[in-house]
């Protein structure tokens, strides 16, 4: 299989499962607490490991105990982190996540007080080793330096980067990758208010705009409970339906789980179609369980 990198960070997610989201001012009781490590990349990885690839995790990590526990979950799915830079005396990442266990629905409360990765660490990956390189669209300025650095080292390097939340500057980062892949979110923030009401429409207007900008690129967007959406240069608009499971259980994770999914079906030389298709499946496996443990090739074949 695929020797893959992500750039990215790495969280500590502390998730409350309540019954229902509360008003203001309401105190209420979890039904139940998990720790687990979370993180965009990270997530992204975990899956593609189980998918049978070689996966390295290119972050930042603090000595504390919370550090402890992200780095021992990604050993415990065979993530190399010997790319990882350790910031002695900060503190990890720490999201706080109300899980609604009526409709699997999350919201999430970020903490961020740690240094993110940076050009000078990147450079001392031997990057030649790589088959895919993968990256959150943030710390936006040195991720383009990034980008540029792998390009120049590896110019037949397919890179993808994750464009999840509107940033200053993100734009820059749009020339940079051969696979842009957006989230519902950006896609009707840059669209404002003269987006389309159908899905379809909305995510076609987003896409054309967007490989306007990037004619080289391959651009996606998953649309929640209405699949997938993907144009392929000098292509028409793919679609792939979502495939939810018999239950809603936990949405966390859900996007960084598609992520997967697509790397994985293009690294196995899919096309567009089957590869939103193959997402979206495997999408629909994480929604309906806890975590990522057992998401692989057999979650797909089983929805198939």
């Amino acid at each position: 299989m695929a020797n893959i990198l992500g750039v990215g960070i790495a969280t500590l997610d502390i998730v409350n499962h309540v019954a229902a989201w509360p008003t203001e001012d309401e105190e209420v009781r979890a039904l139940a607490q998990d720790v687990r490590r979370g993180g965009n990349v990270t997530n992204t990885l975990v899956v593609l490991s189980q998918l049978g690839h070689h996966c390295r995790w290119a972050g930042t990590l603090a000595d504390d105990a919370s550090s402890t526990t992200i780095r021992d979950d990604l050993a415990r799915y065979a993530i190399d982190t010997t790319p990882v830079r350790q910031i002695p005396g900060a503190h990890a990442p720490t999201s706080y996540i109300a899980l609604n266990v009526q409709n699997g629905s999350r919201t999430i409360i970020h903490y961020r007080d740690l240094p993110e990765y940076d050009l000078d660490a990147f450079r001392h990956i031997d990057l030649r080793q790589l088959d895919w390189l993968h990256a959150e669209g943030r710390n936006v300025a040195a991720l383009a330096m990034m980008l540029k650095h792998a390009r120049r080292q590896c110019p037949r390097l397919p890179l993808s980067v994750e464009i999840e939340k509107p940033r200053e500057h993100i734009e820059q980062l749009f020339g940079l990758a051969d696979l842009l892949i957006y989230s519902r979110h950006y896609a009707l923030h840059r669209l404002g208010t003269a987006a389309p009401a159908e899905p379809e429409a909305a995510a076609g207007a987003f896409l054309r705009h967007q490989q306007q900008r990037a004619s080289r690129a391959l651009h996606v967007c998953s649309w929640g409970r209405h699949g997938a959406y993907g144009l392929a240069p000098g292509g028409e608009l793919r679609h792939s339906p979502a495939f939810a499971p018999a239950r809603v259980i936990d949405t966390i994770g859900a996007g960084d789980t598609f992520n997967a999914g697509l790397i994985h079906a293009r690294l196995a030389g899919q096309g567009l179609a089957d590869s939103l298709r193959n997402a979206c499946r495997l999408a629909g496996e994480k929604v309906g369980r806890h975590g990522f443990h057992g998401l692989n090739s057999q979650s797909i074949q089983e929805q198939s």
